[in-house]
């Protein structure tokens, strides 16, 4: 099962971690797994990529580790723009997690509350 849990201080969205492998089919067959790849993979690009805000990420691939931590500091229309993007991953995520819960589970590290 692949769990995501997003990291949240004070109603910031500050960052998200990834981790396992979601089990529904074989290695390069495995829908969730991309699914969850791609969408992650899109949030990743956007922010160090498009938007240049060097935030950390740390990856490893064998045991489906993935790690983003948004930097502080944000300018207001950097901040706005990660707040919604880091939103939609967590409800397409949110989504996909009730269309195959047995593979994906979704935390919101917020007080311990479950997103």
């Amino acid at each position: 099962m692949t769990t995501v849990t997003f990291h949240s201080t004070q109603d910031r969205l500050d960052g998200f971690t990834v981790e396992g492998h979601s089990g529904y089919a074989r290695e390069g067959s495995d829908i969730v797994c991309a699914a969850i790849s791609a969408c992650v993979g899109m949030a990743e690009c956007t922010v160090n990529e498009v938007l240049g805000l060097a935030a950390p990420v740390k990856m490893r691939q064998k045991d489906g580790f993935l790690s983003l931590k948004l930097p502080g500091g944000l300018g207001e229309a950097n901040e706005i723009t990660c707040q919604n993007l880091l939103t939609g991953l967590m409800v397409y995520l949110q989504s996909l997690s009730e269309e195959y819960p047995d593979y994906l589970a979704v935390r919101l590290d917020d007080d311990d509350e479950e997103a």
